[in-house]
């Protein structure tokens, strides 16, 4: 297949007056070999349904619709629709864009079958989107593979061991079920506007889930530990009924930090409390 040739992103840009909202998170990707890049890091995605956030005048969605993608993308900036109208011209029946809020959308109803998500996200929104889907009782979830853009201490967090400085609750919820690691570092100079910080590419597999584990028990005991991190459990989950006894149970000793305490061993605590 023949693949559409398109104007550069700047020009589009240019001719749409477009420019980078703070209020929105935005920071445009210019590089169209870095995103062809990050759009192979799932693998081939030829006939495969995607979810894209925040998408803006479209620079990964190109590199999604090249791969052979269909893709569902969610723009809160009704300045950029006409740019991503344009795009679905260029790849008839690959592209369909909702204009919204993806804090109120759920990709599984709207693709109806499994899928991936890619996206630059947003930087005021993407660890709350990522939590989102990392969430549920319901595993394995509809979709197949995270691929996100994160700030690289939001990155460093969710991929985490524990001991390590970075590690908390965030790490926690995306390796209890899940493999999390770092698929490329991005240099801020890669943006425009450039942000303050550096980024880094996340990449997200649903794995097996420990039985008779709750994520809303893990969540809660993560939120109370973490929360005072820097005192003894038998201090920051005094407040979690039944955490004390269950800390007990699983044998872990209650004047250690949180942080000290491993993903497999968080896992039998809240299965003793669930």
């Amino acid at each position: 297949m023949t693949l559409p040739t398109l104007p550069p992103l700047r020009d589009v840009i240019a001719r749409h007056g477009l420019s980078a909202s703070k209020a929105l998170g935005q920071n445009f990707l210019f590089d169209e070999q870095l995103l062809d890049r990050i759009a192979a890091i799932p693998g081939s995605l030829k006939g495969q349904n995607v979810y894209e956030v925040g998408p803006g005048p479209g620079g990964l969605t190109r590199a999604l619709l090249r791969a052979g993608a269909n893709v569902l993308a969610v723009e809160r900036d009704h300045r950029c629709l006409p740019a991503l109208a344009e795009l679905a011209e260029a790849f008839p029946g690959q592209l369909r864009v909702i204009e919204g809020d993806a804090l109120k959308i759920d990709p599984a109803k709207e693709i109806g079958g499994p899928f991936h998500i890619l996206s630059n996200l947003p930087y005021n929104v993407g660890t709350a989107l990522a939590v989102g889907w990392l969430g549920g009782d319901v595993w394995p979830p509809e979709w197949q593979s995270l691929t996100l853009m994160f700030q690289r201490e939001v990155a460093d967090r969710i991929v985490a061991p524990a001991a390590s400085d970075a590690y908390g609750r965030l790490a926690i919820l995306a390796q209890w079920r899940s493999q999390a690691k770092i698929a490329m570092p991005v240099h801020r100079s890669a943006f425009t506007p450039p942000p303050k910080v550096m980024s880094a590419v996340v990449h997200i597999t649903p794995g097996e889930a420990p039985e008779g584990v709750k994520m809303a028990v893990l969540e809660k005991l993560t939120a109370a530990a973490f929360g005072q991190r820097r005192k003894m459990l038998r201090q920051s989950l005094k407040a979690v009924p039944g955490a004390l006894d269950a800390l007990e149970k699983a044998g872990i000793a209650a004047d250690r930090r949180p942080e000290t305490v491993t993903i497999p061993e968080w896992c039998e605590l809240a299965r003793h409390l669930g």
